[in-house]
């Protein structure tokens, strides 16, 4: 997201003036952030970093007038758990959530503390929030991408790809978004109307996922979709930075500690999404893309 979307974005609470958010007083706030991923993970540094920065444009800053407790799963549902119980336990004034699994398991310990999400999917179904417009209770947040974006996904591999007859999509049931049920349908509808045959593929570890893309590599006119959950982003090979997404979330933070209640912050979804194309990648797997689509790509990395 450019910065000046991001201005856009934030609307009346950008023209609040500045000397006047000094004068609410230098009081401590307290503020729980709960990571999914590995502490030394380089990407999900920099979402972390956007977040700080995020507050530190809204006048919070780490060691004056915040504390910043922030806790590192390292890809570990149950670690998750005990980082959540113990956030919790610290009785801060909001809590930061990276992702689904994490959304969970702060839900899990309490019905009280403001939670503003990043990277989760589905509130509705995961039981967050009551729905978009009014959350209805202590969570609020920013939706990923919606559903339907899988058959997007598959559109736009049959595009690059016309020669894939199998396509699968690769998830974690564990971390995905009501298991898999999420995605799965709108993949299975467009596999339908693109007359590709599609494939689930659950995994759980490295050893799955490479076991399944030898399998599907086996015989010719296979395709992968990768769902984009907790699980396969620790596990990925390359990834689309969400650190707009985590800028965003510092405002809603930054709206609880000024007063602001959760079911006055409506979950918020993304409206607009960048295509990126590789024409590197796109040779080593010897695809030709069509003028069309590096047209309508929003980059084209050489």
């Amino acid at each position: 997201m450019r910065r000046r979307d991001f201005i856009t974005l934030i609307g009346g609470a950008a023209a609040w003036p500045l000397a006047a958010r000094a004068q609410q007083g230098e009081r401590m706030r307290r503020i729980g952030v709960l990571m999914p991923q590995d502490e030394n993970d380089p990407d999900a540094k920099v979402q972390l970093s956007a977040f700080v920065e995020g507050l530190a444009e809204l006048g919070w800053t780490d060691g004056r007038n915040i504390r910043l407790d922030v806790r590192w799963a390292g890809g570990d549902v149950d670690r998750e758990r005990v980082f959540a119980k113990e956030l919790v336990g610290l009785q801060p004034d909001v809590i930061f959530a990276n992702a689904t699994t994490a959304t969970a398991a702060l839900q899990r310990e309490t019905r009280t503390i403001p939670i503003v999400f990043a990277f989760v999917s589905d509130p509705v179904g995961d039981g967050f929030v009551a729905d978009l417009p009014r959350p209805g209770g202590n969570i609020t947040g920013f939706i990923t991408m919606e559903g339907a974006i899988a058959g997007k996904w598959l559109e736009l591999l049959t595009e690059i790809a016309p020669r894939v007859k199998r396509a699968a999509i690769m998830f974690n049931p564990d971390t995905s978004p009501g298991g898999g049920s999420y995605f799965l349908p709108p993949f299975e509808a467009a596999a339908r109307s693109l007359n590709v045959a599609a494939i689930a593929a659950p995994v759980h570890n490295d050893a799955e996922i490479e076991a399944f893309i030898t399998s599907l590599g086996g015989e010719p006119g296979g395709g992968l979709v990768v769902n984009l959950d907790t699980f396969m982003f620790v596990h990925r090979a390359t990834t689309v930075l969400l650190a707009a997404q985590f800028r965003r979330a510092a405002l809603y933070v930054d709206r609880i500690l000024r007063g602001a209640k959760t079911t006055d912050l409506p979950v918020q979804v993304p409206t607009k999404f960048e295509m990126a194309v590789n024409l590197k990648t796109a040779k080593a797997l010897g695809l030709d893309l069509p003028p069309t689509l590096l047209t309508r790509a929003d980059e084209v990395i050489e």
